[in-house]
């Protein structure tokens, strides 16, 4: 991993850098190698001159494709012909940080969920996403990460109705599927073109996810952001820790809300995710990582 500006500059006091400051800063829980991918592809030129260019575009051409999705047939999509796509994109003009920090949301989201199942007291199976490279997201990953999570709550929560019981503090915790991912930021591409930010490359990308998927595939993509809440008030009610619960902002889950700031809301969900899988990495850590008994799943 190359050394980002802020850190390979020398602090100057009279002109210190506000990058430097939130990767010494230690009150959001991430690990260090992440917290570098973020801020340097973050305080990327593109980032800071092409997205203000980029966003209002990006809005517009989601109004239009609204409208012109009026008139098409109502379950038009071509989702396997986006994820081919999105994964030539990426693989070709998204800068190496944010490719590494895509490809560890699937792992640490389906790693969430894996914890919340496990320790439920009506505990519920999940069906992980682990893709090793790019190419792998070819296989519809985005759809299908958005429809494990729907799909996920609606299994807990029918689990526990059905037994009668109330999600609460877990007596023993099991730690068993929290793992780094074992991703490798010196395996993304590095061509002379790989060099889109995260957010510059997530507002590009959404005009296209919504043109290519049905209304309601978009639409559920977009409102799943909203369940970043759910998710974490799930973990901390296991975990008896509600506290953390300060670094989760992504609305209240029962209001929709308009899909014109869903890119913006895409960045906040993936740093929310990095942050509740790092917190759990260290509560596993001072429960000395001892697995428990695997339990059946529903």
């Amino acid at each position: 991993m190359r050394t980002p500006d802020f850190l390979a500059k020398e602090h100057d006091e009279r002109d210190p850098s506000p990058w430097l400051a939130l990767y010494l800063d230690q009150s959001t829980p991430l690990p260090d190698e992440v917290k570098a991918a973020w801020l340097a592809d973050s305080s990327s030129g593109s980032r800071q001159y092409l997205l203000p260019f980029l966003r209002p575009v990006a809005r517009l051409t989601i109004i239009l494709i609204q409208v012109v999705k009026v008139f098409v047939p109502r379950n038009w999509s071509h989702s396997k012909l986006l994820h081919r796509l999105l994964a030539w994109g990426l693989k070709r003009f998204v800068s190496p940080e944010a490719n590494w920090l895509i490809l560890r949301h699937f792992h640490l989201g389906s790693q969430v969920l894996g914890f919340i199942g496990r320790n439920s007291p009506a505990p519920v199976g999940t069906s992980p996403l682990e893709p090793a490279d790019i190419d792998a997201l070819k296989d519809e990953t985005f759809l299908k990460h958005d429809l494990n999570l729907f799909n996920f709550v609606i299994r807990l929560n029918q689990a526990l109705r059905d037994q009668g019981l109330v999600l609460g503090k877990a007596l023993q915790v099991d730690f068993s599927m929290i793992r780094d991912p074992g991703l490798r930021l010196s395996d993304m591409p590095r061509g002379r073109l790989n060099f889109l930010d995260l957010q510059s490359a997530i507002e590009l990308f959404t005009p296209l996810y919504q043109l290519m998927l049905t209304d309601n595939d978009f639409w559920r993509a977009a409102n799943s952001l909203q369940l970043d809440e759910t998710i974490g008030i799930y973990a901390a009610t296991l975990l008896g820790a509600p506290e953390h619960l300060i670094l989760v902002n992504n609305k209240h889950p029962l209001v929709p809300l308009s899909t014109l700031r869903a890119g913006h809301r895409l960045v906040i969900h993936g740093l929310s995710t990095e942050m509740l899988h790092s917190l759990l990495r260290r509560m596993q850590a001072a429960h000395g990582a001892t697995p428990t008994p695997e339990r059946p799943l529903a």
